[in-house]
């Protein structure tokens, strides 16, 4: 067990019903309009001169990443609790889609356009296995660790690993904050514990560190705000 995280912040929770309202009250400050910078500018590093790479976006939100991924060729499956976001991504990206159930995790649906080849399940990210939709070779981590109950974050890095083919590149971005001037989400991650996290099982790499003056920050009454990107990689089997 975890226990480097930021203590007041250790036993904040938020159920899936309080995300799906955030989307029914359009309360999604955390949705960007345009693709990431920091995953444009590391995205080299992730596709790593590979074609056709499966990524896997948890906590999809309606990221417009998952199009821009999608136009250069790779495949995309996204996990997102609200059914409101799923369907505005599709109409906001001009993509028709189909829905349908998933066997394997009840009361969930997939919705997926296949010209593109991006499939979006609506359901708990915590049901969702690689029994359902096989290993990824990239991930895509720009929300989520960050969204996730604090509390849950072994079993989060345990699912992440799962779903990690052995030659796959997880690119994970956090904030680093006072917790004691904010309570989140989105919550601080910091270095050490993403360490504590994936250590064991990944090699990590520190891609960007630096401190972030956005508005958006400035807001929450905390005094700096670091933004971090790790990549993360399964160390290799030996022989």
């Amino acid at each position: 067990m975890t226990t480097d995280m930021p203590a007041p912040q250790a036993n904040r929770t938020l159920s899936l019903s309080d995300w799906e309202q955030k989307w029914h009250d359009n309360k999604i400050s955390f949705h960007q309009p345009e693709v990431h910078r920091l995953l444009e500018a590391n995205i080299d590093k992730v596709i790593d001169g590979r074609t056709s790479v499966r990524f896997f976006f948890p906590l999809c939100g309606k990221a417009v990443d998952m199009k821009w991924l999608a136009d250069m060729g790779h495949s995309v499956v996204g996990v997102e609790i609200s059914e409101l976001a799923i369907r505005q991504f599709f109409e906001e990206s001009n993509l028709t889609y189909s829905k349908e159930p998933v066997p394997a995790i009840p009361g969930a649906m997939v919705y997926k356009n296949s010209e593109k080849n991006i499939s979006i399940y609506q359901c708990d990210l915590f049901s969702f296995s690689s029994s359902i939709d096989g290993q990824f070779q990239g991930i895509w981590d720009r929300g989520s660790l960050v969204a996730i109950n604090p509390k849950d974050r072994d079993k989060y890095a345990a699912l992440m690993t799962s779903l990690m083919a052995q030659d796959c590149r997880y690119l994970l971005w956090t904030i680093v904050y006072n917790a004691e001037l904010y309570g989140g989400p989105p919550f601080s991650v910091p270095h050490e514990q993403v360490q504590s996290l994936y250590g064991t099982s990944c090699d990590l790499e520190l891609l960007y560190s630096e401190e972030s003056l956005k508005q958006k920050y400035q807001s929450w009454g905390v005094d700096s705000v670091t933004e971090n990107v790790h990549l993360i990689a399964l160390k290799s089997i030996e022989n």
